[in-house]
């Protein structure tokens, strides 16, 4: 058997940038071959094992065959015959598509060298239109700093096209997709992202209502997704399997954008939805906003005084008059931040 290091770990090592994870390859061998050296299989659909002391994935050379529809419609097949060029042909492009052996031999079959000499991405083969998601992986490679500027190669382009004629997004994980946009969002460019979605017609049917794609004023991830709903009328993610601190961080924003200083009645309802004291830091940072720019100096006001009001004086009051209490100490609050 012989190990190969494959795909983005080589492609950044020619880049001269280091490599957050690194993938292997193994030519000529077998699970059982694997299991009886130490790796540890983890693989559901193919055999890819964890490393017993690095635990670093190694996944066995396999060709691929598209057998029905999205991410999943794929059968494989792993025997000790494939080659490692028939690996990497199976791979979305050709900056991906290189290997680098033990001796550190660069093994580049598809002229990955040159594409990222010249800053392309250029489809390995016309099989790349098979798999769905790596038009959405297109659209997160912009995010990386190291490959922002790439330009997409035309006859790749036209595979992007072929991909969203064929409805063939629709039938992809939201699992999967919403995983490339949890990363995207995490990255240095979230902007490019969502542009790409835009740009490339990958909106349907996950980001259908997505028109503005601002969402890096701020680092942290729940102000950047928050920032992405304002902009487009909080209409985004409903065939997406959000995380309740998405939906929470972006049903605050909604909430704190809709004050009005004039309006204490419209204070005083919005005040009773919010929890100042657990979100008073996520409060903070979506106050950097532009969207809410203009009322920011008040909430951030509101926020300091509600912390530092004792609640605890309505015990005393009735059930019926609690309301009536708490009502009277936020116009108290409200006069005094405005």
């Amino acid at each position: 058997m012989k190990i190969y290091k494959v795909g983005g770990a080589v492609r950044d090592s020619l880049l001269g940038i280091k490599a957050m994870d690194t993938d292997w390859v193994v030519v000529g061998s077998s699970p059982d071959e694997m299991i009886s050296k130490g790796f540890k299989p983890i693989g559901k659909n193919f055999p890819v094992f964890l490393h017993p002391e690095t635990n670093e994935e190694y996944a066995l050379a396999r060709t691929e065959k598209k057998s029905g529809t999205g991410y999943k419609g794929f059968t494989f097949y792993y025997g000790d015959d494939v080659t490692l060029e028939d690996d990497l042909s199976r791979r979305d492009f050709t900056i991906n598509a290189m290997a680098q052996d033990e001796s550190g031999h660069i093994i580049d079959p598809f002229g990955g060298q040159n594409d990222l000499k010249n800053k392309l991405f250029k489809h390995v083969t016309e099989a790349f239109y098979e798999d769905p998601l790596r038009a959405i992986r297109l659209a997160r490679f912009y995010t990386y700093d190291h490959l922002k500027d790439f330009n997409l190669d035309e006859s790749s382009r036209n595979c992007i096209v072929e991909i969203v004629n064929s409805g063939e997004i629709a039938d992809l994980s939201p699992d999967r997709v919403w995983a490339e946009t949890m990363r995207a969002i995490n990255s240095s460019n979230p902007n490019n992202y969502f542009e790409k979605i835009i740009s490339f017609n990958l909106k349907e049917p996950y980001f259908s209502n997505l028109e503005i794609y601002q969402c890096d004023t701020h680092k942290n991830y729940l102000v950047r997704w928050s920032e992405l709903q304002i902009n487009n009328n909080f209409s985004l993610g409903k065939n997406l399997p959000i995380p309740n601190e998405y939906k929470n961080a972006s049903s605050l924003l909604e909430n704190l954008s809709k004050i009005s200083k004039t309006d204490d009645e419209n204070i005083i309802n919005i005040a009773k939805k919010i929890n100042f004291t657990r979100d008073s830091n996520l409060i903070t940072m979506l106050c950097t906003l532009p969207n809410i720019a203009a009322n920011k100096n008040f909430i951030l006001k509101l926020v300091n005084e509600l912390q530092n009001t004792d609640f605890s004086q309505l015990s005393q009051y009735s059930n019926e008059k609690i309301e009536e209490e708490k009502t009277k100490i936020y116009k108290t609050i409200i006069n005094k931040c405005k």
